[in-house]
């Protein structure tokens, strides 16, 4: 067993105010520019850096632009005295056993395991519940540097077969691969090119479906557009040229689709979207029919639906059709009408409904109360039926199962609480832990406390406060936010965080519109025209709390991560008075031409579309890139990408990291620390996790002054 590491007292020590701080300037690497100036609805943009877009693996000028400024970064990062003692910190920390929800599929019970610092997690099998697991796919052997990933997987319904899929680098494109869990070995069966796709196994396991993108061109891979998406069938023990075409929309390129197969086997259900906005189309094929016709039921990508299950030709959906914040419905899909007939069951709630399935033959809906996580259940008649009891004011996850099985499984976590994995029967209403973590921490010294503060506009903003809690006067502190997509930020455990704690500082995370917090009136607040409301909420956050007296006299760090990279860039620019260090991560920087790339083009629900003017004019205002500011003192910044994200492509963060260090902006360092064998994150190897958050936290720390002692 491993024994748990005791904590020190560690005071807080501010360092001068940095205003007042002498700053050596930054040598930086030349960047070369180019006379590239695009006229737009009568507005002259230029784009000096535009060749800095060119995939890094092919173009020898990026390549060596990225190894020059690498290399002043590193410097940089090796004179900072805190970050050798954050990262062997680091290491203890997440030197814990985490453990993924298990899938329970004939006899086996399927499920992820981490020993504590293995660059990928492990997929383990067992027999019983209560059996010893053993290894079915050990992922670290796959490549020296430990970048070749285990992604998604799915068991087929008897659990004699895998679908797994490989992640190499970081990339969002998938290698498809089939193995006998029995015997261990893996089919001849290989499918290429996908990427946001479903996996879904036939219920006879002869097969799966599948999304899939064609083949991009030669040196294309990781920056073409994906358009054209189509559905598949793929019969084990052929070649994937001879897969059957399910379902496409020609007429539609821009459409894509995900699959899944219901718990009786019968319905094939094709969810069809065409961007990040939860608008959806949904088609059902019947597949015990002579033949296999598409049939969609619900039209016009006007809403959010999601399948919680189905009893024949009912299916339950949960749905924001007239619902802002979510209703669950039942569709009659054998009624002999035009459109199938909808019953209300679960009508709205002042709660935001987050999801719901059919285990047990109850409904089980999780719902978000004030950012925190509440589970009911329901008859199928929409009747209540009690509350699943969590182990406290934290976030739950999972409840999928089967529909007549009353065993189903979720993960618990909160600031505090590292993950947690329970095991709950639905016929007894017993909840018993099924696995938890053992961390090199006391969560009993710390302290979570949500607060409310009012924006700009004077909508009241939830914002979690995270410390120690004999940290009681200001403090050098870490300001996170999301603020896009309809996604929640939870709570949530994180050891790469807690390394900041410990060390005195506070961490704070604000529940930004843009967000799903509170449905669907807080996402379209901060989208589209309404995309200022989102930094409004996030430089407010930050006014709360040097206004409260949390943070020390320039003391403030940001970080955010994609849409919260973009964040954190146009905060930046707005008010580089506020903050004293900035950290965004592979972040949306260039705001005229994100769509112009991989999946840029899914975001327009978002963004907006860059070629249509009223979009376009709100765009140029806050887009990072276009507007870093000559003539104001920037905090110090480190931006982070990888060259192997094809999500939203480097290009982003090295063209603004180009502008940054061509402007007036201050000594402050304002560097870029560029990732090889990396992408948007997922996949990414924990030793390179640990790398990143000790770079990251002793650049954050140098500029806050937070003063870092080792931890006995």
């Amino acid at each position: 067993m491993r024994r748990a590491l005791p904590l020190i007292a560690l005071m807080t020590i501010s360092a001068p105010a940095l205003s007042q701080t002498k700053v050596a300037p930054m040598k930086y690497p030349t960047t070369r520019t180019v006379p590239q100036v695009d006229e737009q609805f009568g507005v002259k943009v230029a784009d000096p850096y535009r060749w800095l877009e060119n995939d890094v693996r092919t173009d020898q000028e990026v390549a060596a632009w990225v190894a020059s400024e690498n290399a002043v970064t590193n410097a940089y990062l090796a004179t900072l005295p805190g970050r050798d003692i954050f990262k062997a910190r680091l290491k203890e920390l997440l030197d814990y056993e985490r453990f993924g929800v298990p899938v329970h599929k004939g006899s086996r019970y399927f499920y992820s395991r981490n020993a504590g610092l293995q660059n990928q997690a492990v997929l383990y099998v067992r027999d019983t519940l209560q059996g010893e697991g053993r290894v079915l796919i050990d992922p670290n052997g796959w490549s020296k540097d430990g970048a070749t990933a285990l992604a998604e997987w799915v068991p087929s319904e008897d659990g004699a077969k895998l679908l797994y899929t490989v992640q190499d680098g970081g990339t969002d494109w998938r290698t498809v691969k089939v193995l006998d869990v029995a015997t261990g070995k893996v089919a001849a069966d290989t499918i290429e090119w996908v990427k946001f796709s479903n996996l879904a196994w036939a219920k006879d396991g002869s097969g799966f479906y599948y999304s899939r993108f064609a083949a991009p061109a030669e040196g294309a891979k990781f920056q073409a557009l994906n358009e054209n998406q189509k559905v598949y069938f793929h019969k084990l023990g052929t070649q994937q040229s001879a897969d059957t075409l399910i379902y496409a929309t020609p007429d539609a390129p821009k459409r894509s689709h995900q699959v899944q197969v219901t718990d009786d086997g019968k319905w094939l259900v094709i969810t069809t979207t065409e961007g990040t906005d939860n608008r959806y189309e949904i088609t059902v094929i019947d597949l015990k029919a002579p033949t296999l016709s598409p049939r969609t039921i619900v039209k016009g990508l006007e809403n959010e639906w999601s399948l919680a299950g189905n009893v024949g030709g009912n299916f339950f959906w949960s749905t924001n059709k007239d619902a802002p914040r979510g209703k669950i419905v039942m569709m009659n899909l054998y009624a002999r009408s035009a459109e199938p007939p909808i019953t209300e069951l679960v009508p709205e709630d002042k709660s935001v409904l987050e999801g719901a399935a059919i285990v047990g033959g109850k409904l089980l809906v999780e719902y978000l109360a004030d950012v925190k996580s509440e589970v009911r259940r329901y008859t199928l008649e929409g009747k209540p039926d009690g509350v699943v009891a969590l182990p406290g004011i934290g976030s739950a996850s999972g409840f999928s199962g089967d529909a007549d099985k009353s065993e189903t499984f979720f993960a618990f976590t909160s600031f505090a609480t590292p993950t947690t994995i329970y095991r709950y029967d639905v016929a007894t209403g017993e909840t018993t832990t099924w696995a938890a973590p053992k961390v090199a921490f006391d969560p009993a010294q710390y302290d979570v406390a949500q607060r409310f503060y009012a924006s700009k506009d004077g909508t009241r903003i939830p914002m979690f406060v995270v410390k120690r809690k004999d940290v009681t006067g200001p403090a050098p502190t870490l300001l996170y936010a999301y603020g896009g997509f309809n996604i929640s930020v939870t709570p949530s455990f994180s050891a790469t965080r807690l390394a900041w704690l410990e060390q005195g500082g506070v961490l704070a995370v604000a529940n930004i519109r843009g967000g799903g917090e509170y449905g669907k009136a807080w996402h379209d607040g901060g989208r589209l025209a309404n995309k200022q409301n989102v930094f409004d909420d996030f430089i407010g956050a930050g006014e709360y709390l040097k206004k409260e007296g949390i943070m020390s006299k320039d003391g403030l760090a940001i970080q955010g991560g994609s849409n919260g990279g973009l964040l954190v860039g146009a905060v930046t620019n707005q008010r580089p008075d506020l903050f004293a260090a900035a950290l965004p991560a592979v972040g949306v920087m260039d705001m005229l031409r994100f769509d112009r790339f991989t999946a840029g083009r899914y975001w327009v629900d978002d963004y907006g579309y860059p070629a249509k003017e009223a979009d376009f004019r709100t765009l140029y205002t806050y887009s990072p890139y276009h507007n870093v500011k000559s003539g104001k003192a920037y905090p110090a910044i480190l931006v982070a990408t990888a060259d192997t994200d094809d999500r939203v492509v480097p290009g982003h963060s090295f063209k603004y990291t180009a502008a940054l260090q061509a402007a007036d902006i201050g000594d402050r360092p304002h560097l870029a620390r560029i990732e090889t064998r990396a992408g948007h994150g997922s996949g990414k190897p924990t030793d390179k996790v640990i790398e990143e958050a000790a770079d990251n936290w002793a650049f954050a720390a140098k500029w806050t002054g937070l003063v870092v002692k080792p931890v006995r």
